[in-house]
């Protein structure tokens, strides 16, 4: 068991540069906490009037979650899928052996855009096999009572909290959820205590057990925990994640999640080569190519929390 913990996860600013030229606010991965149950990273871009373009890139080994906030996005990928997405629904896409994608805003003109980007890594059993697409417009939502003021509300977008199950494909024990705590509300949010969680506030003003929490920086609760209280005074957007601790440590890069340096090294190979592998995204006749690896090998990223 890891225990209950109360760590605040600050974000950083990282420029995406070369022909994506975006700037996100990153929260995971953390130098001292690889994942928190299978999600090993968290994005948010925006809020920002742009243009975004988001070139044919690959991926092995785990699941993007786009969640959008405000705007649409295209997502195309080497399946031959083609989904616009808005908010309060759900792109989730399989990365498998291998799979490349590009997400555009709509239309030629900069628009507002604002979105939670996650990845979750696959186990053993699943991170070799086919790539997958799927898109859910109709989610799930939870009431939870209030102990003061009005009751919040969950949109359940993977796996299962508050005994409410997303329909969206998961390969491990996992929670990701979307709550709405009205202003002046007093609500305490079930937790699995088996599982390891953490909270990001996302729009709004929140405090946990009296301590406040910071606009677009998570805090980690490690486990051993049945519910966690949260209160609002004008109100707030938050994203409860989490889930079982993952089965092993993993050698994440660029947009990898494996296990060892060899095995990333032959998947940005397989890239550059422009090998099957990662198939072609219809539509496109720039791709984003990968970065030269560390003159260092690398290494599993352990917890340190």
């Amino acid at each position: 068991m890891i225990g209950q913990r109360r760590i605040v996860l600050e974000p950083r600013d990282v420029p995406l540069g070369g022909v994506r030229g975006m700037n996100v606010l990153r929260v995971l991965p953390h130098r001292n906490l690889p994942t928190i149950g299978a999600w090993c990273f968290l994005d948010r871009f925006g809020p920002a009037d742009t243009r975004m373009r988001v070139e044919p890139h690959p991926h092995i080994g785990l699941q993007t979650v786009t969640w959008p906030l405000v705007g649409e996005i295209r997502h195309r990928d080497s399946l031959g899928s083609d989904a616009d997405l808005r908010r309060g629904q759900l792109n989730l896409m399989t990365a498998g052996n291998g799979i490349s994608h590009s997400e555009y805003s709509i239309g030629d003109d900069p628009i507002p855009l604002d979105a939670l980007q996650f990845w979750v890594v696959l186990p053993e059993s699943a991170r070799h096999g086919e790539g997958g697409f799927e898109r859910h417009t109709d989610l799930p939502t939870v009431t939870l009572r209030a102990d003061e003021g009005a009751a919040a509300t969950a949109t359940v977008v993977l796996g299962e909290f508050a005994g409410v199950r997303s329909p969206a494909t998961v390969h491990t024990p996992i929670v990701g959820a979307e709550v709405a705590v009205p202003a002046g509300a007093v609500v305490r949010l079930p937790l699995r205590p088996e599982w390891e969680h953490a909270l990001l506030l996302v729009e709004g003003d929140a405090a946990l057990a009296d301590h406040a929490m910071e606009r677009n920086a998570m805090v980690y609760l490690g486990d051993s925990r049945t519910e966690v209280e949260v209160t609002s005074t004008e109100g707030a957007l938050l994203f409860l994640l989490g889930g079982e601790p993952f089965e092993s440590d993993i050698v994440m890069w660029w947009n990898f999640a494996g296990r060892t340096h060899d095995e990333i090294a032959a998947a940005r190979e397989d890239w550059e080569a422009a090998s099957p592998r990662f198939g072609v995204v219809e539509g496109h006749d720039v791709r984003i190519p990968a970065p030269p690896l560390p003159p260092v090998r690398l290494l599993p990223r352990s917890r340190t929390l």
